[in-house]
């Protein structure tokens, strides 16, 4: 038997295995919505959806950046403040992902 394939789960179970999914992002570190999205076999997009969703208030949402390492402008000025104060280094208003990628092949 093979685990559920996107189109076998419900959007709480993609909610979930995001949330998930940022929940292991360390301290520190910082993940972009496609290589949450790989992990959990989802796009961007919907990778988003989740974290914007009200779901993610209890995970550290502000770790998940686009892949250029910008913020979204709706959270960019608290996001950036929240990665600043866990030391990731900022270059201007963008995250340096070669630095503080994860999973470290994904960003």
């Amino acid at each position: 038997m093979h685990p559920p394939g996107p189109a076998d789960r419900t959007a709480e179970d993609v909610d979930e295995a995001v949330l998930d999914a940022v929940e292991a992002i360390p301290p520190g570190r910082v993940s972009t919505y496609g290589a949450i999205g790989r992990l959990v076999g989802v796009g961007p997009r919907r990778v988003a959806r989740a974290l914007s969703g009200g779901g993610g208030a209890a995970v550290p949402w502000y770790r998940v950046v686009r892949a250029d390492g910008t913020a979204a402008e709706p959270v960019r000025v608290r996001q950036l403040e929240l990665l600043a104060g866990e030391g990731v280094p900022l270059q201007g208003a963008r995250v340096d992902l070669r630095a503080v990628g994860w999973p470290d092949e994904d960003c």
